[in-house]
């Protein structure tokens, strides 16, 4: 019997994760910044520990010992400064670290996170993995999904309302997609078996696919066959994001991301590495992509 803490509250990564680790009999200990999540969290048989990524002393405690911990940094959309907090959790994950001398740690990092900069939110991920790396007296797995099926929900209201799927980004590349329950499978293996040296990077993929292909694909889905997917400019697309009310942070932020993808660089290390394939499959999700839309 093992003691983990599992970051990321209960959300679509983290929930299987929990669920797994509980199933084979381990502690688990989940932090949560939602109070209402605590009598969730208790029943999967965890415990839970409510209190902010940002407060460094809260985290130091949740981390005590602690025999391997997953690390996820939450999104935090109120922010101003989106790098800036995306360090200071960081910093707070890596003192813990040290301070309670944890041994392993699987990190919820992203594809593009080699490039550093220039990734938008994804730069404060590989802030944090340049951080790890700095321990060189612990075992890392450094997880780097590709993009997200999920973000694609949010390509339900441009089809309804504008007959389009789009963004500042898409082409002849085809673009790598994830499922959570994809990135969940891989993450609890390595946690279950705790096998991993050193420090190691792997990506993971469900499918890889046009951005042709897949406005086909879900606007079939949506019953609404023949959706264009449009490659808006960036001053669009961060002015569209402005207006649907995301700070400028947050915005400017989805837009660099946008703009690298575009430009083969987000991608560009995850052709020059095998990736672990997920089961979900484009035409899998879109039968989720169908019960979100006509719900």
């Amino acid at each position: 019997m093992k003691n983990y803490v599992i970051t990321g509250s209960i959300g679509h990564i983290s929930k299987p994760i929990i669920e797994a680790l509980v199933k084979a009999s381990h502690n688990v200990s989940v932090i949560s910044n939602n109070n209402e999540n605590k009598t969730k969290i208790e029943a999967l048989g965890a415990k839970a520990l409510i209190g902010s990524v940002i407060d460094k002393h809260f985290i130091e405690t949740c981390f005590k010992n602690a025999d391997a911990v997953y690390l996820m940094i939450p999104p935090n959309w109120a922010v101003t400064d989106w790098m800036a907090y995306q360090k200071e959790v960081a910093h707070n994950y890596v003192n813990a670290i040290k301070l309670n001398n944890v041994k392993h740690v699987v990190q919820l990092s992203s594809i593009g996170a080699h490039l550093l900069n220039g990734a938008g939110p994804i730069d404060g991920l590989a802030y944090l993995e340049t951080e790890l790396e700095k321990l060189n007296t612990i075992n890392v797995k450094i997880l780097r999904p590709s993009y997200f099926y999920y973000n694609l929900f949010g390509m339900k209201d441009m089809i309804k309302h504008a007959n389009i799927m789009g963004g500042n980004f898409g082409g002849e590349e085809k673009i790598a997609l994830v499922h959570t329950s994809d990135i969940a499978d891989v993450a609890q293996n390595h946690l279950l078996e705790l096998s991993f040296t050193g420090h190691s990077v792997q990506y993971i993929a469900s499918d890889e696919r046009t951005s042709s292909e897949i406005a086909e694909v879900l606007s079939n889905a949506a019953n609404k066959p023949n959706t264009p997917w449009i490659v808006f400019s960036d001053a669009d697309a961060l002015n569209g994001m402005k207006q649907s009310g995301l700070s400028d942070t947050i915005a400017n932020g989805y837009m660099e991301l946008g703009k690298s993808l575009r430009k083969g660089l987000l991608q560009a290390d995850y052709w020059k590495n095998k990736p672990t394939y997920g089961k979900i499959k484009l035409e899998d999700f879109a039968k989720e992509f169908s019960a979100a839309y006509n719900n």
